[in-house]
C-alpha cells in the first residue's frame, strides 16, 4: 500500500492511458466451468426471474409479461427484478463538482441519506427520501492527513464514521440538529503501535455497537461504542489489511482482505486470541492485493476486487488449503501490469474461486465492488468502478460485462447502488458525483 507518497499519485495521475496502459479484458471469455456446477446459479436464477435456461439468453421481457397475463396475479419479486434488469442504469447524470478528487460515497442502509467524502476534509450529506437528492448537512473532519479514506454509516443512521492517516476513527451524529455543536466530533483511539498509521477500511455491526477496522500495520481492530474502547486487536494478515465487511446481519462472522492476496474469514465466537489469532478459512486465488470485499449477506458468498485486475466470487464451502505465487512487487498506482495470455487464461494453483470476472482495471487507489441489490436486481450483478473513469456492470452468472461506460475523467473509487431504488452512484477523482439511471438510445 502507499506511504503517504502523494507526490507520485499526483504526478502520474494526469497521464494517459496509452502510456500506462491498464490491463483489460473486455474480451475476455469466462470460464463459468466451476460456477454452473455452484448452486448459486440456481439461487440468482430463481431470485433475478430466470425460470427456463433460455432467458438467461433471451433479456426480452415479454416472456415476463406473457406469464403473469396467464396468472391472472401480480407480479412476483422475482418477475419484478428481471423486469428491472431489462432497464439496468447506463446514462450518468452530474449531481455535484466538486474541487478535490471524491474518495467515499455510500447510501445508508434504508436508502434515506447518501454520504460521500472528499479530498479537501469535508464529509457531505445528502437526503436522498423518495428518490430525491437534497443537501442536508456538511461536516468537517478532522485530523485526516492525506484523506479520508473510509466512511460508514450506522444502521440506525444516528451516526457517521470516517477514518484516515490518524490514530484514531472520528464518529459524529448524522442528524442536522445534533450536529450544530461544536463539540459533536468525537475522537474513537485505537491506539496503534505503527507510528505512520492509517484504517483503509470501516464497518458498524448489524446492532451499531462496534465498528470493525483493518488498518496498514497488519492488524484488525474491533472497537466498542458502548464501552467506548478498542476491545480486540489482532494482526490478522502479513501485509496491509484493505478491506473489512461482515458476513451478515449476525456481525459475528467478518472478512478481510490484504495486500497479501489473501481473504480470510474470521469467527468471533471462536475467541480469536490476539497473540495467535486463527482464521476459520481463507481463500486464495489473487495474483495481487486485495482492495475490496463485498458480501453477499447470506455467510455463503463473497467477491473480492484485487490489483491483478479482476474480480473473484467465492463460496464458504471451499476454502483453500495453501496460498498462490503472488505478482512481483509493483506500484499499482502507475506502473503497468504485464500478464501474458496464457497466466490470464488459467487459474493459480490452489484457486478455489467459483468465478473470476475480467474486464476492469484497478489502478491508483483501492478501487471498489460491490453485489447489486436483492429488492430490485436478485444480486444478479456485480458491479465496480475503474481506473479509467468507468462504471462496469458484469453479469454474474455469465462472467461477461452488461455494461461499460464511461462517466468520468478521473478515476471512480466507489460506487453505490440504491438499495431499493434503480440508479447508481459513482464517486470519482475528477471531483463528480454522478447518478445513473436507464435511458434508451433514443432518449
Amino acid at each position: 500500500m502507499f506511504n503517504l507518497s502523494a507526490n507520485v499519485t499526483e504526478n502520474r495521475e494526469n497521464e494517459s492511458e496509452d502510456e500506462h496502459p491498464a490491463v483489460s479484458r473486455a474480451d475476455f471469455i469466462p470460464d463459468t466451468t466451476r460456477l454452473v456446477q455452484n448452486d448459486i446459479s440456481s439461487i440468482i436464477g430463481e431470485a433475478s426471474g430466470i425460470v427456463h435456461n433460455s432467458d438467461q439468453e433471451n433479456m426480452s421481457i415479454i416472456p415476463v409479461i406473457q406469464r403473469r397475463n396467464l396468472r391472472r396475479e401480480d407480479f412476483s419479486p422475482s418477475e419484478i427484478c428481471r423486469l428491472r434488469n431489462s432497464f439496468l442504469p447506463n446514462n450518468p447524470h452530474m449531481l455535484k463538482k466538486y474541487d478535490s478528487k471524491v474518495y467515499c460515497g455510500i447510501y445508508s442502509k434504508d436508502g434515506r441519506y447518501f454520504i460521500n467524502a472528499t479530498q479537501d476534509k469535508q464529509l457531505h450529506v445528502f437526503s436522498t427520501h423518495n428518490g430525491g437528492f437534497e443537501p442536508y448537512t456538511g461536516i468537517q473532519a478532522r485530523d485526516v492527513g492525506w484523506s479520508i479514506l473510509d466512511v460508514a454509516i450506522s444502521p440506525d443512521n444516528g451516526y457517521i464514521a470516517y477514518s484516515s492517516w490518524s490514530e484514531s476513527l472520528y464518529q459524529c451524529p448524522l442528524l442536522r440538529e445534533e450536529n450544530a455543536s461544536s463539540n459533536a466530533m468525537e475522537t474513537l483511539q485505537l491506539a496503534p503501535t505503527e507510528r505512520r498509521f492509517c484504517v483503509f477500511s470501516i464497518a458498524f455491526s448489524h446492532d451499531g455497537r462496534e465498528i470493525l477496522c483493518g488498518a496498514n500495520d497488519n492488524c484488525l481492530y474491533i472497537y466498542d461504542r458502548e464501552r467506548n474502547q478498542k476491545v480486540l486487536e489482532f494482526r490478522g494478515h502479513s501485509k496491509d489489511v484493505n478491506a473489512i465487511i461482515f458476513a451478515d446481519d449476525t456481525s459475528q462472522v467478518f472478512f478481510s482482505g490484504s495486500d497479501d492476496g489473501l481473504c480470510k474469514v474470521w469467527d468471533k465466537r471462536t475467541n480469536i486470541d490476539k497473540l495467535n489469532p486463527r482464521a476459520v478459512g481463507m481463500f486464495a486465488g489473487h495474483r495481487s492485493g486485495i482492495t475490496y470485499i463485498d458480501s453477499r449477506g447470506d455467510q455463503r458468498y463473497l467477491i473480492s476486487n484485487s490489483k491483478d485486475q479482476c474480480i473473484k466470487l467465492w463460496d464458504m464451502r471451499r476454502y483453500s488449503n495453501r496460498t498462490v505465487k503472488q505478482l512481483p512487487d509493483w506500484d499499482y498506482r502507475w506502473m503497468r501490469l504485464n500478464l501474458n495470455e496464457r497466466e490470464w487464461n488459467s487459474l493459480l494453483e490452489g484457486d478455489t474461486s467459483v468465478m473470476t470476472y475480467y474486464g476492469h482495471s484497478v489502478r491508483k487507489s483501492l478501487i471498489r465492488c460491490r453485489f447489486s441489490p436483492k429488492v430490485t436486481t436478485g444480486q444478479r450483478y456485480i458491479y465496480t468502478g475503474d481506473a479509467r473513469g468507468r462504471l462496469i456492470i458484469y453479469d454474474l452468472l455469465t462472467g461477461r460485462i452488461v455494461h461499460n461506460v464511461r462517466g468520468h475523467k478521473g478515476c471512480v473509487r466507489d460506487v453505490n447502488w440504491h438499495p431499493s431504488g434503480h440508479n447508481i452512484l459513482t464517486s470519482s477523482w475528477d471531483g463528480k458525483l454522478n447518478r445513473w439511471t436507464y435511458r434508451t438510445d433514443q432518449e
